[in-house]
């Protein structure tokens, strides 16, 4: 159909694509192919493959794209826009081009700034996101957590990103859990929200990090939390350290998976936080939505 078009979000180990009929999700594609997996110049190909359904009923279908495909190991590199960023500054740095099957494709740029710690800091992706939250939810003030394995802090005003910070919780988690002794021969791991918010109590003591994580291995040695519960205790340590970074009293937004987003609210009642959860999925396909035209050069 005329208005069919395809999301694509390509990440570093995940792809996820989307067929849109306008700004109404019709189908989805969830495969681990992500940039890790793919060999130089095969990403043409790969993402034929993967789209050939759709291709096939649809036709040459436009094709947005965004994530890690813009990085230098992705497809094509498409240089960061600066912050302050809106959805006219994105779309004008965005990579457009021709697919070998005919379809127009387009790939975000992603934003770079100055984070809140005063370190250089960069996204690919969440800028999409949180174009997204801003259009669902309409307001001149947006404070947004996106959590992942390298989480987002960042702040908007009406409808402008002007500021971010990354904290590499889940990558940290993974680290310990898989690559550490604090992981290593543990029995088969068990979800325990009660370890889960003793590891967010104990962020809030003022320890160093590097201190607080070796405790997973004391507590358990002190009889205060089971082997089979450690992954959930470090959980909370890794969440509750990144959420001592967001002040109290402002409202702030948690974009991500239902599951993913239910863990920081658990973790934030325990902090005196307030956490209003959305769908990361819904916030970027509405965020691709209101570069489409831009991108198109239809700006009615």
């Amino acid at each position: 159909m005329k208005n069919n078009w395809i999301a694509i979000d390509w990440g570093t180990t995940n792809f996820r694509a989307f067929l849109m009929q306008g700004s109404v999700q019709v189908a989805q594609i969830n495969q681990a192919c992500g940039l890790l997996s793919i060999e130089q110049g095969q990403f043409a190909s790969t993402l034929q493959t993967l789209l050939q359904p759709w291709l096939e009923q649809h036709g040459a279908l436009p094709v947005v794209m965004a994530g890690m495909v813009g990085s230098q190991q992705g497809w094509h590199e498409v240089p960061y826009a600066e912050l302050p960023c809106s959805a006219g500054d994105l779309a004008s740095r965005t990579l457009a081009f021709q697919t070998p099957w005919g379809s127009p494709a387009w790939i975000i740029p992603g934003a770079h700034g100055m984070s809140q710690f005063g370190q250089p800091d960069v996204m690919r992706g969440e800028e999409v996101q949180l174009l997204g939250l801003a259009a669902l939810y309409p307001a001149s003030r947006h404070i947004a957590l996106l959590p992942g394995t390298h989480s987002k802090h960042a702040a908007m005003r009406n409808g402008e990103i002007v500021s971010f910070s990354t904290f590499m919780t889940g990558e940290v988690f993974s680290l310990l859990t898989q690559h550490s002794i604090l992981g290593r021969a543990l029995p088969e791991q068990q979800d325990s929200q009660q370890a889960f918010l003793l590891g967010v109590k104990t962020t809030g003591e003022g320890a160093p990090f590097t201190h607080l994580i070796f405790s997973a291995r004391t507590r358990h040695l002190a009889g205060e939390i089971s082997e089979a519960h450690i992954h959930s205790y470090l959980s909370g340590l890794t969440i509750g350290y990144e959420l001592q970074a967001i002040p109290g009293g402002q409202h702030t937004w948690v974009v991500g998976s239902p599951s993913l987003t239910a863990r920081y609210q658990l973790a934030a009642s325990q902090m005196n936080l307030e956490l209003s959860p959305v769908n990361g999925d819904d916030c970027f396909i509405h965020g691709l939505w209101q570069l489409l035209p831009l991108l198109q050069g239809n700006k009615s």
